[in-house]
Formats: structure tokens, C-alpha cells, sequence
């Protein structure tokens, strides 16, 4: 019997039956179509940050320093960071991995989105990898 059942099981699994009729059907799901940033060939190519998104990239850089930054100050407690914590903060700023930044497009303008940048939005998609991270 047991054998049985499941041949039965599996054609009716193949055949698409029982399920949709039994649950009246698939619930209306809407659906969004969300286009990824148009890139110039300078943004796809360029080695080098376009110039439009120059003002985030400072934005997102300080910010990271300020991040090292505070973490350096808060294993020091009170005690000032000496000249070298500060060269070793802005290095380890530097030489951080930037693999979190890429381009959303907002409202028709490419912005730079990652930590630290304002106006980011959750349902857009966001072009990372590439050449952007050495950037």
C-alpha cells in the first residue's frame, strides 16, 4: 500500500494538482521591478572615483576614519593617542577593505551608498565590486 501512495503522491506533485485547488490557488503577490544604475564608461572603466561622487567619497572616507579613530581613543581610555596610533589609524583607514560602498542611482542621480553616507534607500540596487573599491 505504502508504495502505492507515493506513485500517487509524486503524479499528482508532477501533475500540479490538489495543492492550487485545495488552497484556492497562489496569492496575489505584487511585484517590483527595481533597474540597477545605467553606468557611464567612465564610472564602469575609470580606475579612478568619477567626478560626481567625489564629494561622497570623502564623505564615506572621513567617516571611516572617524570610526578608527574612535576605537583607537577608546582602548587608550583618557590617555592621548600618541603620533604613531594616529599614522597607524589613517593607514589602517586607508588599506580597509571599501567592499560595502558601490552606486545607487536616487531619483535619477548616481550617489555613492555604503556606511557613513546619508540617503540611502532600502529597495534600490546598488552596483559594488569592480573597480569600486580601490577607488
Amino acid at each position: 500500500m505504502q508504495p502505492a501512495l507515493v506513485a500517487w503522491l509524486a503524479l499528482s506533485l508532477l501533475a500540479g494538482t490538489g495543492a492550487e485547488e485545495m488552497c484556492g490557488g497562489h496569492p496575489a503577490t505584487s511585484s517590483r521591478s527595481i533597474p540597477a544604475p545605467q553606468l557611464s564608461p567612465e564610472e564602469q572603466l575609470s580606475p579612478h572615483m568619477p567626478e560626481s561622487l567625489r564629494c561622497d567619497a570623502c564623505h564615506a572616507i572621513a567617516f571611516q576614519i572617524e570610526e578608527q579613530l574612535r576605537r583607537a581613543e577608546g582602548k587608550v581610555g583618557r590617555k592621548a593617542l600618541s603620533e604613531s596610533d594616529y599614522v597607524e589609524v589613517l593607514e589602517r583607514s586607508c588599506s580597509q577593505g571599501w567592499e560595502s560602498y558601490g552606486v545607487q542611482e536616487l531619483d535619477g542621480e548616481k550617489r555613492l551608498a555604503g556606511p557613513g553616507l546619508m540617503r540611502q534607500e532600502p529597495m534600490t540596487v546598488m552596483v559594488t565590486g569592480g573597480p569600486w573599491p580601490s577607488r
